[in-house]
């Protein structure tokens, strides 16, 4: 693709990044076969060649962005599916993450959007916040479907028990059963501590039981991810930064091997570190991080799973592969060739490149588009026939379990019992 900058825009180090992506494009469209709001609205504007013209325009023309622009912006769902099909290699994940900052900065929305948004980024990234929000939910949720949007959609996904106390803590030290074979720092997360503690609590259990020491660094927090989708660069940098403050004084304690997480939003986030503070000081601690960082199967594919047997052997399994694990990290066959060797029937999905809608806040922001896909998801997953449904995400597994009969698991809870851990409260 032709590009027009001017010399003086491109000493901008973002918009030189910028430049090099809209370059590699050439036209070629195999993009929208894959892209999940193409194939639902069938609007090229809605397609990641569609967006690329719109943020080439705004970003060549340096003017504020318009409220097209922002309503096909806003649109994408950020699945990258479209970087996984490009035979160019276009890098459209820096260029819409560059599109969503040029359009905090150059953009108003309304009222209303502002308060959301202003409210997910005070929630959401902060745990003992979010849990506060989720016990005033559960008092309104019978009132959920009286209020507007997103209120009544995240209402709706509140669990409607409380959730359990986790032994997983900030700066608490978990080490191997046994000789220890690595050491690694694990990312409790935000929204998942407050959803869902048990999957951090199976993936202690399961990674010591293998031969880790696990420690949780006291000072880690959000990784920045769900700020950052919403434009708010300098917010995420923030929490990068803490985060990679947190890990270097862990690390001069007693190095560790790798950076476990278990929610591959989060992960797809760490891996970028390097390219978020490409330009600071922090940039070398941030390639550290970011080199570091793995998905907890990847570390359980190092440490080696037993030959197990037990009452999960045969469990038919639907695994869904989470876009920011498939297409953001490229971890597609092993969490389902780590469950097969475990002992479970996993069975293929159709369509299993298309996201489930969750997205970060995106089924909060546009829940008509994430409910479409839900039900093409949850649909494709219940005629595999499984008796239970896995997935690597936190947001996939709330998003997919609204709107599905059989239970959701997170793949590491179904790793755990296979070992020798409890069977996941979700199938008991």
């Amino acid at each position: 693709m032709r590009t027009n900058f001017t010399a003086a825009q491109l000493e901008d180090p973002a918009i030189r990044t910028a430049n090099g992506i809209l370059r590699a494009c050439v036209h070629c469209g195999f993009c929208t076969a894959t892209c999940p709001t193409y194939v639902l609205l069938g609007d090229e504007l809605d397609s990641p060649r569609g967006r690329i013209y719109l943020i080439k325009d705004m970003l060549e023309n340096d003017r504020a962005a318009d409220p097209r622009t922002v309503l096909h912006v806003d649109r994408c769902l950020s699945c990258l599916s479209c970087m996984t099909t490009c035979p160019s290699g276009v890098h459209y994940m820096h260029l819409v993450d560059h599109a969503r900052a040029w359009i905090e900065k150059t953009f108003r929305r309304p009222w209303f959007e502002q308060l959301v948004r202003g409210l997910f980024g005070l929630l959401l990234p902060y745990p003992a916040r979010f849990r506060w929000a989720l016990r005033l939910g559960r008092i309104a949720r019978p009132f959920g479907r009286l209020l507007p949007e997103p209120a009544g959609t995240m209402l709706r996904m509140i669990p409607r028990q409380p959730v359990p106390d986790s032994f997983v803590r900030p700066g608490s030290v978990h080490p191997a059963a046994g000789v220890r074979k690595l050491r690694v720092a694990l990312l409790a997360g935000c929204v998942q501590q407050a959803l869902d503690p048990r999957i951090n609590d199976a993936t202690v259990r399961l990674l010591t039981r293998l031969g880790a020491d696990v420690v949780v660094a006291a000072t880690a927090g959000c990784c920045g991810a769900l700020v950052h989708h919403m434009g708010r660069e300098d917010a995420a940098k923030q929490a990068a930064r803490r985060n990679i403050a947190a890990w270097r004084a862990l690390n001069a304690q007693d190095p560790f091997d790798a950076i476990v997480v278990n929610a591959s939003g989060c992960g797809t986030m760490l891996k970028d570190y390097g390219h978020l503070l490409g330009t600071d000081p922090d940039r070398e601690d941030a390639a550290w991080v970011a080199g570091l960082a793995a998905d907890v199967t990847e570390v359980v594919e190092r440490l080696t799973l037993p030959a197990t047997s037990g009452p999960h052997a045969g469990t038919s399994v639907a695994y869904h592969s989470a876009c920011s694990l498939q297409h953001g990290q490229q971890i597609s066959r092993m969490p389902a060739s780590l469950l097969s060797a475990a002992g479970f029937d996993v069975r293929p999905v159709a369509e299993g490149h298309l996201c489930c809608g969750s997205a970060g806040t995106y089924n909060l922001l546009q829940p008509e588009i994430a409910e479409r896909l839900r039900e093409r998801k949850v649909g494709n997953l219940e005629r595999t026939g499984a008796t239970v449904v896995a997935a690597g995400n936190i947001g996939c597994m709330v998003q997919i379990a609204g709107g599905c009969d059989l239970p959701v698991v997170h793949t590491v809870e179904l790793l755990d019992w296979a070992t020798g851990g409890p069977r996941p409260a979700a199938l008991r």
